[in-house]
């Protein structure tokens, strides 16, 4: 075909580089964990529904370390889960209610595979997008469709959840809301501390339940592409669910019911390697324990329970945190700042335009940019892989499922650093622009390959197979 001559550069995938991944602490962790029968014997048996006790421990003096909050994080906070994703469904499975949970709230543009696991617990036609500005989620846009869902569902009698039972370990919200406060995936924005604060005060006024994925908060380093510092070893800023455990007396308020209107869902997938499938939950210590009495982990226990012992060696004895601060960070500071400096040269030129230019944080696995009109995401992205050989993901993929809103995102498109080498991912946005060019001449290079095709030599015709 025309254009496959170039070799593929893929700056869709999210995954991380397989050089990247700590193959050698894995391995000693994990044969410290199998040569002493007090780890292995618990790592293979059955283990208890909060999950594996020494990693609740060392994730919560990890977690303080890190996020700082005004007290220590403790391990009854912790619940062990499969990671992310698995445990959003689990969360969803425990704490909500297909009809008396009006909507669930999603940041646009989201992380789209989020939508299928809504859609299991029978979300469909009930995700609603809201939009994102320079400060993160458009507050008032929230306020206004709660406002209104509320009203809706009054209207019909939908007071009280009749299809889950009541327990004592658990609660029915009335709304979810789900957002990538840090880093996020795709817009690679950060949301305010102000913002940050409204959410949670927004969240307990209409019941709501606030899920976010803290995955990529590790994965931070200055902005300036001048800075000789490559590792920041705090977060710049206290998480959702930080904010509401002290906010106006905290989510274990006098008169509040103790499980709190906000979760935080961490992972080793972006620090470790997403085949670990392990993660855990934060949250106040009756959420926690709710989410533990979830069907499948009463059935068989916490998952990845053997997996917990080898990734509690890492964090307890240091292995992992130096890695993310002597590998992890230098190295996708780096990346960045080749792609940034990729896009100043060669896209800034084109009209193209990027968020929150002014952060002195940054991090996470992607760069979100506006192409200038009247370019559309999807005809560049196509053109990309067809001329050039070069994946790019277009904005529209991160559509809230049934948004009719889709098309406010059709300029936008997301690059991803982590997944290809290091020294390719310049060359993939010189490409970009390549392409980006001709369209804005109105010219299409795989026309003009077709008449080379067409005209040229046996060996012209070779190159191009």
């Amino acid at each position: 075909m025309p254009g496959t001559a170039k070799t593929l550069i893929n700056l869709l995938r999210g995954w991380p580089n397989p050089a990247l991944l700590p193959v050698a602490q894995v391995k000693a962790a994990a044969d410290v964990a199998l040569s002493d029968p007090k780890i292995h014997t618990p790592g293979l048996l059955y283990g208890s529904d909060l999950g594996y006790e020494p990693l609740r421990r060392s994730i919560a003096a990890w977690l303080t370390t890190f996020y700082n909050p005004q007290e220590p994080v403790l391990p009854e906070r912790i619940c062990v889960t499969g990671g992310a994703s698995q445990n959003l469904a689990c969360i969803l499975q425990v704490f909500t209610d297909p009809i008396y949970t009006r909507n669930v709230w999603m940041v646009s543009p989201t992380y789209f595979l989020a939508c299928r696991i809504f859609e299991d617990s029978s979300f469909h036609g009930r995700l609603m997008s809201v939009p994102e500005d320079d400060e993160g989620i458009d507050i008032e846009f929230l306020k206004e469709g709660l406002r209104k869902s509320e009203e809706d569902a009054t209207s019909k009698g939908n007071v009280k959840a009749i299809l889950k039972p009541q327990r004592a370990w658990s609660k029915i919200y009335r709304h979810v809301v789900y957002a990538v406060p840090t880093f996020s995936n795709p817009s690679s924005k950060t949301m305010s501390l102000k913002r940050r604060q409204q959410v949670v005060q927004l969240a307990r006024e209409y019941d709501a339940l606030v899920i976010t994925d803290d995955v990529y908060d590790q994965l931070q380093w200055p902005a300036s592409p001048t800075a000789t510092q490559s590792s920041l070893e705090q977060a710049v800023l206290p998480r959702i669910v930080d904010i509401d455990r002290y906010q106006d007396g905290g989510a274990e308020r006098s008169g509040a019911d103790g499980f709190g209107n906000a979760v935080s869902n961490g992972s080793f997938s972006k620090i470790i390697g997403p085949g670990c499938r392990t993660g855990w939950l934060e949250g106040t210590a009756k959420f926690a324990h709710g989410l533990s009495q979830v069907g499948s982990s009463r059935s068989g226990g916490a998952p990845s329970q053997l997996t917990a012992t080898y990734i509690n060696n890492l964090v307890e004895n240091g292995d992992l945190q130096h890695h993310i601060t002597h590998t992890l960070r230098p190295t996708y500071a780096r990346r960045y700042r080749s792609m940034i400096s990729a896009i100043t040269t060669h896209l800034i030129p084109l009209g193209v335009t990027l968020p929150q230019t002014a952060r002195e944080v940054v991090g996470g696995y992607f760069i979100w940019f506006s192409l200038p009109e009247p370019l559309l995401a999807d005809d560049v992205a196509k053109r990309a892989k067809e001329d050039e050989n070069l994946i790019v993901a277009q904005a529209s993929l991160f559509a809230v499922y049934g948004d009719a809103r889709k098309g406010e995102l059709e300029r936008e498109i997301r690059v991803c650093f982590s997944w290809e080498e290091e020294d390719r991912l310049a060359e993939g946005i010189e490409r970009l622009a390549g392409v980006i060019r001709g369209m804005q001449a109105g010219e299409r290079k795989s026309d003009q390959r077709d008449n080379v095709v067409a005209s040229s030599s046996g060996e012209a015709v070779g190159e191009f197979q």
